[in-house]
């Protein structure tokens, strides 16, 4: 039975990702530190399925600690690092802490993959790394020197450090640059969530701009295939250090994403119209075919299928 450590196992994308990873039969050991970004009843909720199951082993631990991983004596065959601090806007008010919670974290995974010789590694990167590129849909082969945010900074400096320890210590990598991931459990700061709460509470939405930015989103199901077709693949190849977009390649309008959420939710739209915000890039539009052609990837799930799936859900809280 092959090991897996999932870093950030108790988060939105974590948790599903480690359901996943227990359901096809593999051991998982998870990692969290319970970050107040939102509240820890949250994240131990999103656990409730699996915290128990014999295959599974929860540490909480601080991956900004030099040595932390040191708790750790399973063996262990591939990490996944899903763990960080995520959020453009915060990330303004307080880049040190991103620098701490993304590239310190990230060294420390990579020393202790070194140590422990645990030679694979799939890296949850980001398209905020794509800045307000003007070529669409985004390649993995377009210039990313021009990120305008230090989350944008901090996940596109992870990508070279993986890069540093892929040549000197032979690991073999695949960063993987998620694209807006919404569905169940979705942290509640971001737009979906927040936007369906006030729905629900009657209250107006805030729309920064005109309606005309766009997000290529890509529900939460799509993007755990994708992570698990990334896995398979560092198994079964050696010599690996790959760059994916496990995108939707479906940029949806700011606008016309606040129409879905409210037919999907049977509400009346208000609109609270707001300047644009600081470090918000334009849009997101993925070019999925390397992912295609190097690991299978192959979402299915229309936006539209996704938001009623997580008001369902949702409605059911």
């Amino acid at each position: 039975m092959k090991s897996i450590l999932i870093t950030g196992c108790a988060g939105f994308i974590g948790s599903h990702l480690t359901e996943k990873f227990l359901e096809l039969g593999y051991r998982v050991i998870g990692i969290d530190n319970f970050d107040p970004f939102y509240p820890k009843r949250i994240k131990e909720g999103n656990m409730n399925s699996f915290r128990s199951k014999a295959t599974f082993t929860f540490y909480e631990i601080d991956l900004r600690v030099d040595s932390s991983l040191d708790l750790i004596e399973e063996s262990i065959d591939l990490v996944v690092h899903l763990a960080g601090k995520a959020g453009v806007r915060p990330s303004i008010e307080n880049p040190q802490a991103y620098i701490n919670s993304n590239i310190t974290a990230s060294r420390n995974v990579l020393d202790f993959m070194r140590k422990k010789r645990i030679k694979k590694l799939a890296f949850a990167s980001s398209s905020s790394i794509y800045g307000n590129n003007k070529e669409v849909p985004f390649s993995e082969s377009h210039n990313v020197d021009h990120v305008i945010s230090p989350y944008a900074f901090s996940k596109k400096s992870c990508e070279i450090l993986n890069h540093s320890y892929h040549h000197l210590y032979d690991l073999d990598i695949i960063n993987m640059r998620f694209f807006t991931v919404f569905g169940p459990r979705q942290r509640p700061d971001l737009a979906i969530h927040k936007f369906l709460k006030l729905f629900r509470n009657k209250q107006a939405i805030p729309m920064f701009g005109d309606g005309s930015t766009a997000r290529d989103y890509t529900y939460v199901d799509d993007t755990v295939d994708g992570i698990v077709k990334c896995c398979k693949y560092l198994f079964d190849h050696e010599e690996v250090f790959e760059t994916l977009n496990l995108g939707n390649s479906y940029p949806i309008l700011l606008r016309d994403m606040i129409n879905v959420i409210a037919k999907m939710a049977k509400c009346e739209v208000q609109i609270n119209k707001l300047p644009m915000q600081a470090g918000d890039v334009d849009q997101t539009y993925a070019d999925i075919s390397r992912a295609k052609e190097v690991v299978g990837y192959n979402p299915q799930v229309s936006f539209e299928e996704g938001i009623k799936r997580f008001v369902d859900w949702f409605d059911n809280q």
